[in-house]
């Protein structure tokens, strides 16, 4: 069970078509917005640290965390290479809000931590797919894309972890 990307399957480069302050934009809320790569970092090395009595369910948070780590270094990339100050921030309205800890759930019963990783997959699913088809810059898409097949593993991954629970 411990295959929690499809190692695989390289990334592409990141680069990019070009400076484009709108890509740029959702570059940084996929670093630093509330569902983010580093709300999702946060989110699983807690899950790590509380749950290291179960040696294989903390072992699969740090490796998850470390792939989502991976993800956020890429998009802080991307964000950069658009034109974008890469801080851990996002556009709200007309200010730029920074990422802050208050953006995860941290719940500590383990069925409610599998079923919050499942809900911060799925939401992650949902955007970057949402994403591609907003970005027209094709090496994005191609990074999103590698991107997602390691979203869709771990929810799958959570999703056999929470069949194995009562």
């Amino acid at each position: 069970m411990r295959t929690t990307t499809n190692m695989h399957i390289p990334y592409p480069p990141v680069r990019t078509e070009g400076k484009n302050p709108a890509y740029a934009q959702l570059m940084l809320s996929d670093m630093g917005g509330l569902t983010s790569e580093m709300t999702a970092v946060s989110l699983y090395v807690y899950n790590m640290f509380i749950t290291s009595a179960d040696v294989e369910l903390s072992a699969i948070y740090h490796d998850i965390a470390m792939i989502e780590m991976r993800h956020l270094e890429i998009f802080g990339k991307l964000a950069f290479e658009l034109g974008a100050d890469p801080r851990l921030w996002e556009r709200q309205n007309r200010a730029m809000v920074y990422w802050s800890p208050s953006c995860t759930y941290y719940p500590a019963e383990p069925k409610a931590m599998l079923k919050n990783s499942l809900r911060s997959e799925l939401s992650a699913i949902e955007k970057y797919e949402r994403q591609k088809c907003e970005i027209k810059d094709r090496f994005i898409v191609d990074i999103l894309e590698r991107i997602l097949l390691d979203e869709r593993l771990h929810a799958d991954m959570f999703k056999a972890l929470l069949a194995k629970r009562p």
